[in-house]
């Protein structure tokens, strides 16, 4: 099993790069969320990757952070949704956005996602609302500012021994109404709101 590349972007576009690793192009089928994260052509990155084995095909998908590897893993355990379907799950929306949905039973925002219907979201909600806790948000890689600050407030606000859920719903609040605010602001406000 291939679960990790490092190599030179040899080509990309939205849905997928090629990755060169010492001298092998790795063809890697990627979300539009980890694509608005890569490096400009022919800078080194690395992805988590889980390799799919069909009869007829060995697909590789890639990912820019390990909870949307293990977000893409629970997508496709659920019946009928297959890796391409989960990859496009995962491109319409943020990974954030589709742990909330599923932990509150949004059907709703579910449908609104590209490719998935009312039983699909349905099916989603039944098979994974139990497990959706398991995937931990990442807050240790590399990210872009605001979603790497956005996690350390969050991370911030648990450590205190307040409830996960409502510490990301309320950075995601505050980061809508001023999104440049700083970090020592944003925890300071969601605490005075928190404690009100």
């Amino acid at each position: 099993m291939i679960g990790h590349l490092t190599g030179k972007i040899i080509s990309k576009k939205p849905t997928q790069i090629m990755l060169d690793v010492n001298g092998v192009g790795y063809i890697i089928n990627i979300s539009l969320n980890t694509f608005e994260k890569l490096p400009e052509l022919n800078q080194s990155t690395s992805l988590f990757t889980f390799l799919s084995v069909r009869e007829d095909a060995l697909d590789l998908f890639g990912f820019s952070s390990p909870s949307e590897k293990e977000m893409f893993q629970l997508l496709i355990s659920v019946s009928g949704i297959g890796p391409k379907l989960g990859l496009a799950t995962l491109s319409g929306i943020p990974i954030e956005e589709l742990k909330q949905a599923l932990s509150e039973g949004n059907i709703s925002r579910l449908v609104a996602i590209p490719g998935i219907g009312r039983k699909t979201a349905e099916r989603l909600l039944l098979e994974l609302k139990d497990k959706i806790e398991k995937v931990v948000l990442d807050v240790d890689v590399p990210m872009s500012g605001a979603l790497s600050m956005r996690n350390d407030a969050v991370v911030a606000l648990t450590t205190l021994g307040y409830n996960q859920k409502a510490a990301e719903k309320m950075i995601r609040d505050l980061l809508q109404q001023s999104p440049d605010m700083a970090i020592e602001d944003l925890i300071k406000e969601a605490l005075q709101k928190l404690n009100k």
